[in-house]
């Protein structure tokens, strides 16, 4: 009864507010504890959400209101808040909050097996021939390839997007920000390589530098939250509402687009084609979305106006594993993109919470997560000694895998010819060993609806032959179609 009447008066004070609010993280440890800790994600639209994003309310979203009930306002919520967070920083009311909302955890143990990364393997796994390994420098190297990874969060201060009093994506912006993660590391895989790693080292390189230019939030930076809502007005993106896999991805390809327009004779601010991998007729008749190699290059082709066959490629994977839980026959084939060389990560996580899964530890989910709110930071290239630190986290959250919203998105980055043939040998084998229940296939063309088959690609992975295709894919798709949404 008492939490009953506490968090009414919570809900209460939050109504009289004119103010949004935002939500920051208070319970950080460092990547290697053994120790789990909480880290809860807050469902859209509920009660609760309402009661703990207030409790941790640090400033506005949009305001109608003058200067003097601003003051107002911040003065009675500095009150409250204050007191909210004293009560939730104690042990009772932390565990009811991860009860409610769900937690996170930090800790990572050699037992769970080896962690892949990215399409890097970090070998946790003790030796079978000395039963152990050099846990200091195994974890460190994780550390710190974990940390190199780009962190977009919720942002609170910029420009109000278009027409709008939006000054913050707080409770909404997630899988925009999550999306721009993804598309971060694509282009830090292409600039500067997957083996790059964040240091103190000055000066900074200027490849990392122009690629975090890119992500501001102002609608000078290419690929910014304003941007990004302009171009996806098509999908349904609007400010203030929460978008899904599928419209982002699609988002993104009219951007890139739009962008390369724009910048017809200069420098493409997105230095590789963008394909978004979908099923029959757009998905339209479900099943598994088809990976083919003649749309792969007739994007290719578009990027380079025809100059030459094949440039680096962003290939987006939209699917639905599920109706409100990821069917688990397909958790050991997301666990096995991460051990592609092209892995970009999954666009995924709770319901109405979106983050950037970028790593696999048995069932396991290593994750950044967009939910933290920070200032804006607009980095220019006047900045002598940019301060990158909130673009990074040294916190390894994770959570079960098969916990994960069965909507999602995967990313995988092919940068030549050769490096896509592998990506599609490895995406057929993928599909063999699924039992009729891939993730996507691979087919030479979408209206020969023919799938490739490991047997149909040559030694070398240099070359599929339309006269060795020999699988019909409706077989696959209409097998197991009841467990595939439209897209």
């Amino acid at each position: 009864m008492v939490l009953k009447d506490f968090c009414e008066r919570i809900v209460a004070a939050k109504c009289s507010s004119k103010s949004s609010t935002e939500t920051v993280d208070s319970t950080q440890v460092p990547a290697s504890s053994k120790a789990g800790s909480s880290d809860s994600k807050f469902p859209k639209a509920s009660l609760w959400s309402t009661f703990f994003t207030s409790g941790f309310s640090v400033g506005e979203t949009y305001s109608e209101s003058s200067s003097s009930e601003k003051k107002a306002v911040h003065s009675r919520n500095s009150g409250w808040a204050a007191a909210v967070r004293k009560v939730i920083s104690g042990g009772s009311m932390r565990r009811f909050q991860e009860r409610v909302l769900g937690s996170s955890r930090t800790d990572v143990s050699s037992s769970d097996g080896d962690i892949w990364l990215l399409g890097v393997c970090h070998k946790i796994s003790p030796h079978e021939s000395t039963g152990d390994i050099d846990t200091r420098n195994v974890f460190a190297e994780f550390e710190q390839d974990f940390f190199s990874k780009i962190l977009i969060t919720y942002r609170k201060g910029f420009d109000a997007i278009e027409d709008s009093k939006y000054t913050s994506d707080v409770n909404w912006g997630c899988m925009l920000r999550s999306s721009q993660m993804l598309v971060a590391q694509a282009l830090i895989f292409h600039k500067l390589g997957r083996s790059w790693r964040k240091t103190t080292d000055k000066p900074v390189d200027k490849e990392y530098i122009d690629i975090l230019q890119q992500f501001g939030d102002l609608e000078a930076a290419d690929f910014s939250i304003h941007n990004l809502l302009q171009a996806g007005k098509g999908y349904g993106l609007a400010v203030g509402s929460w978008v899904g896999p599928y419209a982002m991805c699609r988002t993104w390809e009219v951007l890139a687009r739009n962008q390369r327009e724009k910048n017809d004779q200069g420098e493409k601010p997105l230095p590789m084609a963008v394909y978004v991998v979908s099923g029959d007729e757009d998905g339209e008749r479900g099943g598994a979305p088809v990976v083919c190699i003649d749309d792969a290059s007739k994007r290719c082709s578009e990027f380079s106006k025809g100059l030459i066959a094949w440039t680096p490629l962003l290939l987006l994977v939209p699917l639905v594993l599920g109706l409100d839980k990821v069917n688990l026959r397909y958790i050991p084939l997301l666990q096995s993109t991460f051990k592609f060389p092209q892995s970009l990560g999954i666009l995924g996580g709770k319901p109405g919470a979106s983050t950037y899964i970028i790593g696999v530890q048995s069932e396991k989910a290593f994750y950044l997560d967009p939910h933290d709110v920070k200032p804006v930071v607009n980095i220019t290239g006047d900045t002598q000694e940019p301060n990158t630190s909130s673009y990074h986290c040294n916190i390894s959250r994770h959570m079960p895998l098969d916990s994960i919203d069965p909507s999602l998105a995967i990313g995988f980055y092919c940068r030549d010819k050769d490096d896509f043939d592998d990506f599609c040998s490895r995406a057929i084998k993928l599909a063999e060993e699924s039992n009729g229940a891939p993730l996507f296939t691979v087919a030479q063309s979408r209206s020969l609806s023919i799938q490739v088959t490991s047997s149909s690609v040559s030694g070398d992975n240099t070359m599929f032959d339309d006269d060795s295709l020999d699988t019909n894919l409706d077989n696959d798709a209409g097998t197991n179609e009841d467990d595939w949404q439209f897209l």
